[in-house]
């Protein structure tokens, strides 16, 4: 049974730019606007350009408890919507004031795309705590509530396609969807001026005659695109709206979940509220940014920390 939602006005809404003045300015003015405006479009280009997802620069390793959702605002990223590029008029992202009690990220699910850590990051914990909302939008209004985070985002936004025009980045995601909460993806994306996509690799052990289902006791082999399942997603898996498994560990919808991704190097260790469901070693991934989607249905996210491994 669905648990009531107790939701207060939301806050946070996306800044948007005035359009300038259509009479002419005054010499003085132009004068002042002139080198002003020369200046905000340079500015304008840095914030594109760390929007951009480049590669470079060094991850973030968390020697302390890193919280990249203070309750108030989206201040640890920014937008991609490739409809809309690194604006959001829709206000598919927001900070809801009181969810449960408590604030969080509400991901509407009206377009596809994500907020995107500014900073890279590497071996770290994952905590995130997830609850679906009630809406869906078309064309996923009748299918399986979806979304994900995107771990380890390399590259330039939109890479997935050679146009720059998908909504996610190659990446490695831990799949949010009902009944495959916990699949491992691995999304491949391009660099400019190559037609070759790069892609993730990692070894999942898996038994004959299943190949992509991930088995604690199966053979180590490498992976290098599609999906592997969580251990017990339900071989009867349907894409139709509300789908549970016999043995899903994902609570009903209305209900919190507790996300945890052990990020180790080129290790992954995926859990959902408690209990092992995915693991892939030796990737070739191994720090980037961590994208939260917006995949056709609405969902809430809180307590996004990035806790240090505790060698």
């Amino acid at each position: 049974m669905n648990h009531p939602m107790k939701i207060d006005v939301p806050s946070g809404a996306t800044s948007t730019f005035s359009p300038l003045p259509r009479a002419p300015f005054r010499p003085a003015a132009r004068r002042f606007f002139r080198p002003a405006l020369a200046i905000f479009s340079l500015a304008c280009l840095a914030v594109a350009a760390r929007a951009a997802g480049s590669s470079e620069g060094t991850a973030i390793v968390p020697k302390e408890t890193i919280s990249l959702f203070n309750g108030k605002d989206l201040s640890s990223f920014y937008t991609w919507l490739p409809k809309f590029g690194h604006v959001d008029p829709d206000r598919v992202f927001t900070v809801v004031d009181n969810i449960d009690g408590a604030p969080a990220i509400r991901s509407s699910g009206q377009h596809y795309g994500g907020i995107i850590t500014h900073a890279r990051y590497a071996n770290y914990k994952l905590v995130v705590e997830f609850r679906w909302g009630l809406v869906t939008w078309a064309p996923r209004h009748n299918r399986a509530r979806d979304s994900g985070i995107l771990l380890h985002c390399d590259g330039e936004d939109g890479n997935m396609t050679k146009t720059f025009s998908s909504p996610w980045i190659r990446s490695i995601e831990y799949q949010i969807i009902e009944g495959g909460t916990g699949d491992i993806l691995l999304l491949p994306g391009y660099n400019r001026g190559s037609d070759v996509p790069v892609a993730p690799r990692l070894t999942i052990p898996v038994l004959p005659g299943k190949m992509n289902v991930w088995n604690p006791e199966g053979k180590p082999t490498e992976f290098s695109k599609g999906r592997l399942d969580w251990q017990y997603r339900d071989l009867g898996w349907k894409d139709v709206l509300g789908f549970r498994g016999a043995k899903d560990v994902e609570k009903p919808v209305g209900q919190w979940n507790l996300i945890e991704a052990i990020c180790d190097g080129g290790d992954l260790i995926y859990f959902l509220n408690g209990v092992k469901v995915n693991e892939g070693r030796n990737g070739s991934f191994k720090a980037g940014k961590l994208l939260f989607q917006s995949e056709g249905a609405e969902i809430f996210f809180r307590r996004i920390e990035l806790q240090p491994l505790g060698r």
